[in-house]
């Protein structure tokens, strides 16, 4: 079975866990059901990990605290969860000692993962490509950085199984295995503060492709900035299918102002209606479901099942989430939006935007785009929170740009509602696309648009 060939490959290695999240605490899991007695290292920053949930267990070493990450050089295998960001040790380790579920579960499984990421919209691609396959299909799981560890899928599926997978550039960052069907859907500014230089960042997310044999997929937006250039530099050599919402395509697929169109040497062979979209909605979306669509169609869906599944697709929580309509304004919580390009694509979405809530955590990302969007597109009520929202306002004098009618600096949500409850016309929207990460002030951007939809509802009802 393929799972041997994780089981396996920590036999007789010295191995520390890093990082004791949900998917650290998936890893000890998976390794302890097959080696009971190997000894185990778990390190983690935080001292409040879970000792007391492991306390039986003889053969553990527990490292907590800010000198978690001090002599790793002494294991063979440093399994590494996500985020965890090893820039500013002072010791060097070589490469091959790290490695991640994602890429043992790529070792194992890429010939039946479809792997999607991207820096905006791969979680709403990945579950639409699940709920697709397994509506028309069956035996597809999903999982990844969407929350599901891949080792807790693991006994869950055979070997034909087919797995969606949403991956992260921090899940990326070391692998030497790409899935059998790639999906990179964007390239924007993100996560400079763990990987310093977007040329880094770039290079973790193309390593979705990079590992490609000349028989795999590869399907990614031909009108990105940096994608073609990056194919092109490292000349890959595989089935490259593109998508484009600009440009008329021969192979691969384009948008239309009313369909999407599926074409293959110039004949078209799948039609799909794009207005009237309200479980997907934005044009923005458009280049999401493209690549969810070809994925689909490389696993031989029907035209119609595909047509039939995206019409009872529901949207993500946090992304252009309506929260619903009180005291005549319409809220909207797009949490999710942690760069300026999420932010400007909410806003050319939802309908008369009168209220804007925005920022969050600095991580020296580029707002000139969102500052300039705003000039020209007024909106009459701003809040700017955090860091970001310090540096945007400032960023906004300094152009000489003209303020909005109403603005705050605040950084309680509390007080941010009463301002949207106060201000925003009746009629109209309160958005809440933040452009920026949440972890100055929440756990993560679901935390932040929980609190914001509870007290929307809460003031809403009083």
């Amino acid at each position: 079975m393929k799972k041997d060939k994780i089981v396996e490959f920590f036999k007789g290695k010295k191995t520390v866990i890093v990082g004791f999240g949900r998917e650290g605490v998936s890893s000890y899991k998976f390794i302890r059901k097959y080696y009971p007695k190997m000894h185990l290292t778990i390190a983690d920053r935080s001292p409040l990990i879970h000792i007391d949930d492991f306390q039986e267990d003889k053969h553990l070493t527990i490292i907590a605290g800010e000198e978690y990450d001090q002599n790793l050089n002494k294991y063979d295998v440093i399994l590494q969860s996500p985020g965890v960001n090893f820039n500013n040790l002072n010791y060097f380790i070589p490469k091959e000692k790290f490695v991640s579920q994602a890429e043992l579960f790529l070792m194992a499984y890429g010939e039946n993962v479809i792997g999607v990421t991207g820096t905006k919209g791969k979680s709403t691609t990945s579950s639409l490509i699940y709920h697709i396959l397994s509506n028309a299909l069956g035996n597809t799981v999903l999982a990844g950085n969407i929350g599901i560890p891949f080792f807790d899928i693991i006994e869950q599926i055979d070997d034909d199984y087919t797995v969606v997978a949403e991956l992260s550039a921090h899940q990326l960052e070391y692998t030497d295995y790409s899935p059998h069907i790639a999906i990179l859907l964007n390239l924007y500014q993100e996560h400079l503060d763990h990987f310093n230089t977007f040329n880094t960042y770039q290079l973790a997310k193309l390593n979705i492709t990079e590992h490609q044999g000349e028989e795999d997929i590869f399907i990614y937006n031909f009108d990105d900035r940096y994608i073609p250039g990056l194919i092109e530099s490292h000349k890959l050599q595989r089935r490259f299918i593109p998508f484009s919402s600009q440009n008329l395509l021969k192979n691969g697929a384009f948008c239309t102002k009313t369909e999407i169109v599926l074409v293959k040497n110039s004949e078209q062979y799948c039609t799909i209606p794009v207005e009237n979209r309200e479980n997907i909605p934005g044009r923005h979306n458009n280049n999401n479901i493209m690549a969810a669509v070809l994925a689909c169609k490389a696993k031989n869906v029907s035209n119609e099942d595909i047509v039939k599944h995206l019409s009872t697709f529901k949207g993500l929580e946090h992304r252009l989430e309506l929260v619903g309509k009180f005291k005549e304004i319409t809220f909207y919580n797009d949490s999710i939006s942690t760069i300026p390009e999420a932010a400007i694509a909410a806003l050319n979405t939802i309908k008369r935007v009168d209220t804007l809530i925005v920022g969050g955590f600095d991580r020296g990302i580029d707002y000139t785009p969102l500052i300039e969007h705003l000039r020209d597109n007024p909106v009459r009520n701003i809040v700017f929170v955090g860091k970001v929202g310090e540096r945007v306002l400032q960023e906004w004098q300094e152009a000489g740009n003209p303020l909005p009618e109403n603005y705050i600096v605040e950084n309680d949500y509390n007080k941010i509602v009463d301002f949207a409850y106060a201000n925003t016309t009746p009629g109209c929207s309160c958005l809440l696309s933040p452009a920026a990460a949440s972890y100055d002030q929440f756990k993560d951007f679901t935390v932040r648009g929980r609190t914001f939809k509870d007290l929307v509802k809460q003031k809403g009802n009083e």
